[in-house]
């Protein structure tokens, strides 16, 4: 057997077709001032192979595209179109712990959002978080165990 496995490699012809790329939501922030460039914008990246959907929001300057599709591909795309974009380096403001350390809160985010940064977000003990939670008045148990 494992000479017929062994002469069977030889005769088998490789795979050319590629992987199909994951389903995946790319957001981009896109500066546009008026009905042509959210047009402009949208045209050039519904022309791309794999996209489901495509979602403009002018006043938050976000483009949101859905679908099979490469996120830097997509990037690419539009700012081919003369438009300056980035990926969207904002989060919801409610998942932040520390959302007005310096270099988080940006005055030009849309309401609700601040900046991506690994400063917002305290840094995990869980060993020490367990004794100091046994002794607090938020914890329910913390009697039982006085």
């Amino acid at each position: 057997m494992g000479a017929l496995d062994y002469l069977s490699h030889f005769c088998t012809v490789p795979s050319t077709r590629s992987k199909r790329k994951a389903m995946q939501t790319v957001e981009i922030k896109v500066k546009m001032d008026c009905d042509g460039c959210e047009r402009r914008v949208k045209h050039a990246v519904n022309t791309m192979k794999g996209v489901k959907s495509v979602e403009v929001n002018r006043k938050q300057s976000r483009v949101t595209v859905s679908g099979y599709v490469d996120p830097n591909k997509v990037l690419k795309r539009i700012k081919r179109t003369g438009k300056r974009a980035e990926f969207w380096p904002y989060i919801p403001q409610h998942l932040v712990h520390y959302p007005y350390v310096s270099g988080v809160y940006d005055k030009r985010a849309p309401a609700g959002y601040v900046r991506n940064s690994a400063q917002a977000f305290p840094a995990s003990n869980t060993a020490e978080e367990n004794m100091v939670s046994l002794f607090s008045d938020d914890n329910v148990n913390a009697c039982s165990i006085m």
